[in-house]
């Protein structure tokens, strides 16, 4: 997916999605393990989607963060 549509996404269901893509490399690996694995670049994609969806949330939380002055005094 693009990162354009996770930032439409709430943050509890950034959250999930990412649980979602772990679990679905773990199996992957599990897959890739037993040589039942059908496409070798699912595993990438799923990391690179993590890698995006992991990335919005640390601007959401920078975002959310009040400012503070370059010398550290208001």
């Amino acid at each position: 997916m693009k990162a354009q549509v996770y930032r439409e996404m709430s943050t509890d269901e950034l959250e999930g999605k990412v649980q979602e893509l772990q679990r679905h490399v773990f199996d992957l690996h599990s897959q890739a393990t037993t040589e039942k694995l059908q496409d070798c670049r699912a595993a990438i994609n799923a990391r690179r989607d993590i890698a995006r969806i992991k990335t919005v949330l640390r601007q959401r939380q920078i975002e959310a963060k009040p400012a503070v002055k370059a010398g550290g005094k208001e």
